[in-house]
């Protein structure tokens, strides 16, 4: 493995062409159900539909970083030079029979390859979403083609991110910023489908309290700050540091060491120095996560409350639900040592929040602002 290019372009037509084959299914899906429809309701169908599959990719992310398959192959796009781990048995053979329980196994490789085919899918989804939209913005329709266009772009360098997982060796700064990046692309896609909807539908977002807008974009701070520091917990395998609750290590304040915990820029496992790093810096990596998921949790429920009595009653509910459900799977995680499926759901609750938030964002308006083009419609 040691003699493996990190980088082997030659697969990466063969990879792209991979891409739109997995694209084709849900581009005629979308087609052949909204032939007859008008744009914007095409739009937002192939909106939905990537939105969905990206979410499936962030799941498979997690799927693939919990697994210990990030680097089931260890070159990048392809796996040993080859566009499947078909091409590159010989090579994954030898390196498993080398370290049974290395990093590359044939089963490993498959699920970081087929990570990487879901992935080129969405991109060529993004692209077909972002020339689509300019396309009816010629035509008149009125969406902003600048939201498309952002999402491309920003997907072109989380596939960046991607590469520098691997070649950078599951490097924890760079995975966790991989991580919030699937999830800032989950957020862009919501709030383009929320726009070709309101463009669908002739409507515009609904006026809320100015307050309620503030609080909302406050939680929303909190949540991504959240995310990050799970990201952190997960990126550098510090869920099991307290095997407690609610207590860790049978203390309220175990022993922890945050200056080496949050070392942002050094190899997995390691300090600056290459020294192990010490277990307190784990547990101070998960302790932090804790202590700030009560915050959280409590503003989410405050939040759903606070929303429960306006338009934005449907993600008031969305967000009990998830905030529920994060409270179980965190915990299923540190009573029940880390199971694949309670990991799993956890990192898809935590997207799931960001998108509902987004989404009540994006529907909403302060009633300060909706007054103001009022008044500013009737004075023209």
């Amino acid at each position: 493995m040691d003699t493996q290019p990190l980088y082997d372009l030659g697969p990466t037509l063969r990879l792209m062409l991979l891409g739109i084959v997995v694209a084709f299914g849900p581009l005629a899906w979308v087609w052949l159900r909204n032939r007859h429809a008008q744009p914007a309701r095409r739009l937002a169908a192939l909106t939905a539909i990537t939105l969905f599959l990206t979410f499936d990719l962030v799941l498979f992310g997690a799927f693939t970083r919990l697994t210990d398959s990030g680097l089931g192959c260890p070159d990048w796009p392809g796996c040993y030079g080859h566009v499947s781990p078909v091409g590159a048995k010989a090579q994954i053979a030898q390196e498993q029979a080398r370290l049974p329980d290395g990093p590359v196994t044939h089963g490993k490789a498959w699920v970081e390859m087929v990570h990487r085919y879901l992935a080129t899918g969405v991109g060529v989804l993004i692209l077909t979403l972002a020339a689509a939209t300019w396309a009816q913005r010629r035509r008149g329709l009125p969406v902003s083609p600048w939201w498309p266009t952002a999402t491309l772009v920003w997907v072109c360098i989380q596939g960046a991110f991607g590469a520098l997982t691997v070649t950078m060796k599951l490097f924890p700064a760079i995975v966790t910023l991989h991580l919030l990046g699937g999830l800032v692309l989950l957020a862009l896609l919501c709030r383009q489908a929320v726009a070709y909807r309101q463009a669908e539908r002739g409507v515009g977002p609904a006026p809320v309290a100015p307050g309620l807008r503030v609080a909302l974009a406050a939680v929303m701070a909190l949540v991504w700050l959240q995310v990050a520091l799970g990201g952190w917990v997960s990126t550098n395998y510090a869920v099991l540091a307290c095997e407690d609750f609610p207590a860790c290590q049978g203390s309220w304040w175990p022993v922890m060491d945050f200056a080496h915990g949050f070392t942002i820029w050094r190899p997995l496992g390691l300090t600056p120095a290459g020294e192990p790093v010490p277990f307190a810096a784990l547990t101070a990596i998960h302790y932090t996560h804790r202590l700030a998921a009560y915050v959280v949790l409590t503003a989410l429920g405050v939040l759903a409350w606070r929303l429960w009595a306006t338009p934005l009653a449907r993600q008031a509910r969305w967000l009990a639900g998830l905030a529920t459900l994060q409270f179980v799977t965190g915990l299923s995680n540190v009573v029940l040592d880390w199971p694949l499926a309670a990991a799993v759901l956890h990192t898809g609750g935590a997207a799931a929040i960001v998108v509902v938030l987004t989404w009540a964002w994006s529907e909403s308006r302060s009633q300060a602002t909706v007054r103001m083009a009022v008044a500013q419609e009737v004075a023209a």
